[in-house]
């Protein structure tokens, strides 16, 4: 059952601006809810797509499609005329209807058995409460205890399908598991409304880029940069795909809803072996033509708190993520497995910006960046470590200055760059807050956050910054529109520190000639460093457009909270604290949990906080991992109904899970294994080097690791560098030598449980 609030829009205008026309005209805003002071009505208009009209909708679909063909005329018309067409059926087999919904909650596993037994037990406590006989009391009583437990297991199924179908959505299980606990999120702040997050977001941008100075954005983008090679492998077109492989990537593709789709993304994809020939025209002409249909360009904003924390009343708590056509996602694919295809086989990417790379994540960026500064404290250095934070920046990017980028330094060229300067040009969104829409408004700039190429083209388009840091000799890592700088200093030698500020004004100018704004008041400065060198640089600071950057005594890093010691004991401290706080939460559901949903929840909730970046954590004192060993202890005891003095290490092994450091070891060994056999950033498979020994012996093909030398028991430990060859040479053979990764994880954790409880 598809429950679709507000209208279904009728489509036969989408070829035209959306912005005017008759689009507008029949989408109304939607009612807020509750309105009546009395304690009245809401009205909630909804279709109903259950069995029958699906089946209805597919054999109708294949007579609605049969005028529909490349023929028919350009892209624009043909997404047009799929458009009113899907959705004329679907108003055909499933018409809206509207209804009074009462302000109550809702309760969908009160079905008619259940209901029923609760009418039986009030008729006898009727029967006792008017006769007084013992008879009727023992009855009731029966009753009543039949009628909750009934109750209890109707519940508990009802979650336990919404948990097996959201197991992948950490979001959905938390909400879920609010409404079990009766703690509801935060609720949105009534007194803001879509026109003002649209005024909000729009105004921001226009203040960001009055903001840098006109002399600078009216000089050439790259000015700053260093001068790269002239000859660059182009990709002039966008190559037609085959039905095989769009088929893939639909289902692969979340069956996530925009507000103006025709259709329900899971119909879509239910409905693909009719819909597929119809849409691999689309998206073929769509390419050959280098046009985006206009439809396609459509994005419904969603305003989302930045942090918890953050007052919900204030339009700056708020982000701006675009949720787009499901099909125009699906066209989006297409563009980017070709693009990055050109892009890794050429080497044209930067090879420190981890952000949308397949085998980069966040956890390889800063497995590299801590390694280095690890090793600086091991060699007695303190390192200064710069955060740097950018303002709206993906909603500042200036689409002239992007396809210049893309065409010299990447070689997009022809049909392809048209393609994209038709995807990039024209675009128009709309704000859904609190269940009212705004007006529609054009975007002049940016990217859509939440589409699936917005963040890859914002990844090229400060590219250029890596050659500028670099020919400062300046270390740094960038993951989207994060971008750290490092480099060892001493206290007696200023000219670091001046060098990191000529870097420093240098991006900043770069920065400003690409209409992005460096937030000099919210970038943050780290000493990171031996503790008895720390009196050293106490009063340590650096210069950033007049505007003074202290240091902090710990910063956020993409996700990890760092300290000047790399301890992560206030990380540590900060997981324990909200793991905790979901483990009671589920405590308080689990008598109407199975154990399978159960384990879902504390996996989605608990142990991937455990898990995060943990290859940080492996070498360091079990001290300092012992309370989350904690943690893993009371979610084991949670889940079996262990009692709390009942020894933990049985349970674990039952229930097959690794003690925290070990699973860290466990994380260190698996992205060894994905570097050896080319699945791990180029910068992680720089610090391993295979041992090659001096003469000829028996484990010179046995896979070993060198390992390079450090200071005893010091920091140099910890570093992946060190860390990944010491785990990696005492394991036997048979597990280095495996034949893919799954196969690895398998027999590693099989040797690893071995050896932790024999």
């Amino acid at each position: 059952v598809y429950r679709v609030p507000g209208l279904n829009p009728d489509l036969s205008n989408w070829g035209s601006n959306p912005t005017s026309g008759p689009l507008l005209q029949v989408i109304p805003s939607l009612p807020a809810f509750p309105v009546s002071p009395l304690g009245g009505t809401d009205v909630i208009t909804s279709r109903h797509i259950g069995p029958s009209a699906v089946a209805a909708f597919s054999q109708q679909l294949p007579g609605v499609l049969a005028p529909l063909t490349v023929e028919t005329g350009s892209v624009e018309n043909l997404t047009s005329s799929l458009n009113v067409a899907l959705s004329s059926l679907l108003d055909t087999v499933a018409p809206l209807s509207t209804r009074p919904s009462r302000l109550k909650r809702s309760t969908p596993w009160f079905n008619e058995e259940i209901r029923a037994l609760k009418q039986a037990c009030r008729r006898l406590e009727r029967q006792w409460r008017k006769s007084k006989l013992v008879v009727f009391y023992l009855s009731w009583h029966d009753s009543l205890l039949k009628y909750k437990r009934a109750l209890a297991v109707a519940k508990a199924a009802y979650f336990s399908r919404l948990i097996a179908t959201n197991k992948h959505n950490p979001r959905f299980l938390f909400e879920t598991v609010a409404k079990l606990t009766k703690k509801q999120p935060s609720a949105t702040s009534i007194s803001l409304t879509a026109d003002d997050f649209l005024d909000f977001f729009g105004n921001k941008v226009e203040e960001i880029r009055q903001k840098i100075n006109s002399e600078s954005a009216a000089a050439p983008a790259d000015s700053l940069a260093v001068a790269s090679s002239p000859i660059v492998p182009t990709i002039s077109v966008f190559e037609a795909v085959s039905l095989d492989t769009l088929s893939k990537l639909v289902i692969a593709s979340k069956p996530t809803t925009c507000f103006l789709d025709p259709l329900p993304a899971k119909l879509y994809k239910e409905s693909w072996p009719l819909l597929g020939s119809t849409m691999l025209d689309i998206v073929n002409l769509s390419l050959s033509t280098g046009i985006v249909p206009s439809s396609f360009k459509t994005a419904v904003v969603r305003p989302l708190l930045k942090k918890p924390h953050l007052d919900s009343s204030s339009l700056n708590s708020y982000r701006p993520v675009s949720n787009l056509p499901f099909m125009s996602k699906v066209l989006e694919r297409v563009v980017f497995q070709q693009l990055s295809t050109h892009l890794a086989v050429n080497q044209l990417y930067e090879p420190f910006q981890s952000a949308f790379r397949a085998c980069h994540s966040a956890e390889t960026a800063l497995t590299r960046v801590a390694n280095d500064l690890l090793l600086a404290i091991d060699a007695d250095s303190t390192s200064v470590l710069l955060l740097l934070d950018l303002s709206a920046a993906f909603d500042t990017v200036d689409h002239s200055i992007l396809l210049d980028k893309l065409t010299e330094n990447f070689g997009v060229t022809g049909q392809a760059r048209a393609w994209l300067n038709s995807y990039l040009s024209e675009r128009t969104q709309c704000v859904m807050y609190n269940n009212t829409r705004s007006k529609f408004s054009n975007v002049k700039c940016g990217v859509p956050q939440g589409s699936v190429l917005g963040p890859l083209l914002f990844s090229l388009y400060i590219s250029p910054l890596g050659q500028i840091i670099r020919s400062h000799g300046i270390n740094f890592h960038c993951y989207a529109d994060d971008t750290q700088l490092y480099l060892p200093i001493k206290a007696d030698d200023p000219t670091e520190i001046n060098r990191l500020e000529v870097c420093l004004a240098a991006v900043k100018n770069w920065m400003s000639l690409n209409f992005l704004l460096l937030n000099s008041d919210k970038t943050e400065m780290l000493v990171v460093g031996p503790p008895r060198h720390r009196h050293c640089f106490e009063q340590l600071t650096v210069l950033l457009d007049n505007c003074v950057i202290s240091q902090s005594v710990a910063a956020k890093n993409l996700g990890v909270t760092f300290d000047p010691c790399l301890s992560f004991d206030r990380h540590i401290k900060d997981i324990t604290k909200t793991a905790y706080f979901h483990l009671r939460n589920i405590a308080q559901i689990r008598s109407s949990l199975s154990m399978a949903d159960t384990e879902t929840l504390i996996h989605a909730l608990v142990s991937a906080r455990l898990d995060y970046c943990n290859v940080l954590f492996s070498g360091l004192p079990r001290a300092s991992t012992k309370s989350l060993q904690m943690v893993q202890n009371a979610a084991a005891r949670v889940l079996t109904r262990t009692r709390k003095f009942d020894h933990i290490t049985p349970i674990l092994a039952s229930l097959h899970w690794l003690p925290v450091h070990i699973r860290s070891d466990f994380k260190v060994l698996l992205l060894t294994y994905k570097i050896l056999n080319g699945f791990a950033p180029s910068y992680l498979s720089d610090l391993l080097k295979p041992y090659i020994p001096s003469r000829a012996l028996r484990s010179q093909n046995a896979g070993l690791l060198c390992l390079p030398r450090i200071k005893k028991k010091s920091a140099g430990g910890r570093a992946f560098s060190y860390r990944a060859p010491l785990l990696w040479n005492n394991l036997p053979a048979d597990v280095r030598q495996s034949e893919s990764v799954d196969s690895f994880k398998s027999r590693l954790k099989t040797h690893l449980f071995g050896l932790t409880y024999g």
